[in-house]
């Protein structure tokens, strides 16, 4: 009896310390990883999110927020991350913040990607329709009266009008991309498609009423708080959202994803590859001098490496590479200006031609390009103004150079011999009884030999 009193008791004491203890017991604290969007999506923001993402993988992270703060970008860096997004193995908030940030272009296909979509007071998001490049082939060809009326249809529907098969075809696509977007998150397809076709554009408070986002927070604390609970689909499960006490860490990039913004910035590119093709050029023209071949290779690879990474056009690639050898051959085969002239033009259209991209954050400046043409002009200046005084320089070498010069007799018997001119043994004829050591004139070249003349008063 005493012993079943006994073991009762000792039975509720260690229930009691376990409560206590578990009480006492810190739990681990929850984490949100947030990566932001700062700035045009390229090649180097993939690479960013792409790290981001293992980061959060390794960590254990239990939530992801996608700060966005862009103007658009490439529409194939957009998809790279949007994938991203959808496979990811925790639930990603898109907020758009601080205040007067916006999400435009490809920003709002990532938002709309995002599982939950948030912006902060003040900011904006749409436009998301690729940028028209050029005109259509037919368009010249239409009567003013039949473009006047288009145009007016145009304005007056606020639609943009596609203008070649190639943008209808694009923006087709990309209507069909972001309304599959909507409907897998539930948001409002029929804005979306008009983001797309007639550019449209929110602001925070009308993007929270037309179901095309599904809070407003100030800061991410309140974000936090305000999606707690929530459920959201990750894959084919529902997930509710457990944000109570959440922190928040940052990830930024590290150093070698800014390197790679700033290399693959076109305009950066095309100045690495100008400065290592004239280096190792340079370098072949004066062997021996190691500094312009080595600077020149480094920045060829680092240009080409980034280029790799840019929508390349190999027409304009093409052009820009004939136009600088055009330019190049003029310093060594002579043209007077004809090779010059056309590699300056084929540079130029290679240089407008070399990115293919409907974001103008991924062209090439108009400065860079009429500033590396004013150069290549300046170099092919020098380049023909050399050639023009080669070619006015009088002879000062080769046999021509000899008539006139004086000579002395090395060996004579009658009227021939041989004589010493410029260094050189030379076999001679002219005057007899000339004797050695004399110092005579040359008046005529035939064939390998010379023919020499005493010197008259005046000369001697």
């Amino acid at each position: 009896m005493i012993r079943t009193i006994l073991f009762g008791i000792f039975l509720i004491l260690g229930t009691m310390m376990l409560a206590v203890a578990e009480e006492e017991t810190p739990s681990l604290p929850k984490y949100a990883a947030i990566i932001t969007i700062d700035g045009a999506i390229g090649p180097a923001t993939v690479e960013y999110v792409k790290r981001a993402m293992e980061i959060v993988r390794s960590r254990d992270r239990r939530l992801v927020i996608l700060k966005i703060n862009t103007p658009g970008g490439l529409v194939d860096s957009t998809r790279k991350i949007n994938s991203m997004i959808l496979n990811a193995p925790v639930p990603v908030v898109g907020y758009v913040a601080p205040s007067g940030a916006h999400a435009a272009s490809a920003g709002t296909y990532i938002l709309y990607a995002t599982h939950i979509a948030a912006m902060a007071p003040g900011t904006n998001l749409g436009a998301a329709t690729p940028v028209q490049q050029g005109k259509p082939d037919n368009q010249n060809n239409k009567p003013k009266v039949e473009k006047d009326l288009e145009q007016k249809k145009t304005d007056n529907d606020n639609i943009v009008s596609p203008t070649s098969p190639m943008q209808t075809k694009a923006i087709n696509d990309l209507i069909a991309y972001i309304k599959s977007l909507a409907e897998l998150h539930g948001r409002n397809s029929e804005w979306a498609e008009k983001a797309v076709t007639e550019a449209a554009t929110l602001t925070a408070r009308g993007a929270l009423k037309n179901n095309v986002i599904n809070i407003i927070a100030n800061d991410v604390g309140e974000l936090l708080v305000k999606i707690h609970g929530r459920s959201v689909k990750l894959g084919n499960s529902p997930v509710t959202l457990d944000t109570q006490n959440m922190a928040a860490e940052h990830i930024d990039p590290d150093w070698q994803i800014q390197l790679l913004s700033v290399a693959t910035n076109p305009n950066v590119a095309f100045v690495m590859m100008l400065i290592g093709i004239y280096g190792i050029i340079f370098e072949f023209w004066h062997p021996g001098l190691i500094g312009p071949g080595v600077i020149g290779g480094i920045c060829l690879l680092i240009g080409l490496y980034a280029t790799n990474m840019l929508p390349l056009n190999y027409t304009g690639a093409g052009l820009l590479i004939l136009g600088m050898a055009f330019m190049t051959a003029e310093a060594f085969v002579p043209s007077f200006g004809i090779l010059g002239i056309g590699g300056i033009i084929s540079f130029i259209f290679g240089s407008t031609l070399l990115f293919e991209s409907d974001s103008p954050e991924f062209q090439l400046s108009w400065i860079i390009i009429v500033s590396s043409a004013l150069l290549c002009c300046a170099l092919l200046s020098f380049i023909l103004s050399y050639v023009w005084r080669s070619f006015k320089r009088p002879v000062m070498s080769g046999t021509e150079n000899l008539i006139g010069t004086m000579a002395e007799v090395l060996e004579w018997s009658d009227d021939e011999g041989s004589v010493r001119a410029e260094g050189e043994r030379w076999k001679a004829s002219g005057t007899r009884g000339l004797k050695k050591g004399q110092i005579v004139k040359i008046v005529q070249l035939v064939g390998l030999s010379v023919v020499v003349t005493e010197l008259d008063s005046k000369e001697s």
